[in-house]
């Protein structure tokens, strides 16, 4: 299983990382996408920085929730909340939402675009099971600081990777050497939590 690694602006902060440290650590581990999300910030603010990532990161990456950046990525991934904004805010259905999303039509271009779906459940895939995704994401597999995990699938997400027809990226909690049977398993926290011990050890050792 490959890692896909989660950017979260607002957890580099909290740990004081910059761009520059997780994209070249997400680089040591051999990570396959990056993802980079942010909540908060300022449309221009995230236009800026993902910028800076597309000049750092070479490989798949893939923004969250916001369709206006998607013409600076390779894809984008939703949430169950945004998808059902998608629909009412172009009155189209899930399927017509998705194909929009790939084809790159909601912001005007004529493109392939990848387009990730979370999943928290047994109905939330089946659902999935029938829509053109590229992958799902499903979880929560355990406790995490960065989101709502109020849903914690545990080793029963075992069971429900099986029944998605969609590649499967396992999220929330997860860690860098984690072991579970899906195709991706996406870490964030862990790799800012690496990079951190790593600066606290060569500055004890500076301090030697």
């Amino acid at each position: 299983m490959a890692i896909y690694a989660l950017l979260d602006f607002d957890t580099l902060q909290k740990y004081n990382i910059s761009f520059e440290e997780f994209i070249k650590v997400s680089k040591g581990l051999k990570v396959k996408i990056l993802q980079y999300r942010d909540k908060n910030s300022s449309f221009d603010e995230k236009l800026k920085r993902i910028k800076l990532i597309r000049k750092l990161w070479k490989k798949t990456l893939i923004v969250n929730d916001d369709i206006n950046l998607l013409r600076y990525a390779d894809g984008i991934h939703i949430g169950q909340e945004d998808l059902g904004r998608l629909c009412k805010e172009f009155n189209l259905d899930e399927y017509e939402v998705i194909n929009n999303l790939k084809s790159g039509k909601f912001i005007g271009l004529d493109n392939k675009f990848i387009v990730g779906l979370s999943t928290h459940n047994k109905e939330e895939i089946l659902k999935a099971n029938k829509l053109p995704l590229d992958y799902i994401g499903l979880g929560a597999y355990r406790k995490t600081s960065t989101k709502d995990t109020s849903n914690i699938l545990g080793k029963s997400i075992i069971d429900l990777i099986k029944i998605s027809y969609h590649p499967v990226a396992v999220i929330g909690g997860v860690r860098i050497y984690d072991k579970i049977p899906a195709k991706f398993k996406v870490v964030g926290s862990d790799i800012c939590k690496l990079i951190s011990t790593q600066s606290k050890k060569k500055r004890i050792l500076k301090k030697r």
